[in-house]
Order: C-alpha cells, then sequence, then structure tokens
C-alpha cells in the first residue's frame, strides 16, 4: 500500500463519518495544521497518522477495525451523558435531580437525537 493509498483511505472514512478536519484535530488532540497536512499528501510523523486512523477506527494500514455505526454510537454516548451530566448536576444543586430511570432515559434520548434527531450535525463539535 503506499501512502497516497491510505491517504484516501482516511479521506473517504473521514467523509463517510462526516467529522471536518477542525472537529477531528479537537477530538484525536493533534494540531489542526498537522492535520491540515496530512490531507494535503504532506509528510507527517507516524504518530500523527496513528492518531488519526485510530480516531476514525482504522489501523495503520488503512483498515476498518471500527465500524461506523460503533464509532458514532460512542461519541453519541459520550455527549449525551455529558449534556445530561450537566442538566442533572444543575438540578441536583436545587434539588431537583433525577431519579436513575428518568435519567438513563434522558441519556438514551439525548443520544438518540445525537445519530438521528434535531442534534445530528453537533455530533462531532468538541
Amino acid at each position: 500500500m503506499t501512502r497516497l493509498d491510505l491517504l484516501q483511505k482516511v479521506k473517504t472514512r473521514k467523509e463517510e463519518i462526516g467529522i471536518s478536519i477542525d472537529n477531528l484535530s479537537k477530538l484525536s488532540n493533534t494540531g489542526y495544521r498537522t492535520i491540515s497536512r496530512f490531507f494535503n499528501g504532506d509528510d507527517v510523523k507516524l504518530n500523527t497518522v496513528e492518531k488519526i486512523t485510530n480516531f476514525l477506527g482504522l489501523d495503520f494500514a488503512g483498515n476498518e477495525i471500527i465500524d461506523i455505526d460503533t464509532i458514532k454510537n460512542k461519541r453519541a454516548e459520550q455527549k449525551a451523558l455529558y449534556i445530561v451530566s450537566l442538566v442533572q448536576d444543575t438540578s441536583s444543586l436545587e434539588m431537583q435531580g433525577l431519579e436513575d430511570d428518568n435519567l438513563k432515559s434522558l441519556i438514551q434520548y439525548t443520544k438518540e437525537q445525537f445519530l438521528t434527531g434535531e442534534y445530528q450535525k453537533n455530533l462531532w463539535a468538541s
């Protein structure tokens, strides 16, 4: 496999997942300019390639190791937990926290909104 083959696989995967270079940079803890150089076909360090491919669920050769649905589900759950925890923390301070069953339902609903609902465009926003 050539470097250009890997680059094409990574570009395709990035588009399939629907993540911008800016959000990929933030979520993979890699500099924006470094990721831009990678996508422009410039030389970057091997650990940069590894960070990008791992984040996108690919191995170092660009082969899928984690399917797209799993990656999106994991991200949606992370975001849902974060958002619901903000609401829960604020509500608890006011002695109005949710019961466990209601909390789980709210997390699931929020996750679904990130996957298929009105918040879908914000799935990868950091």
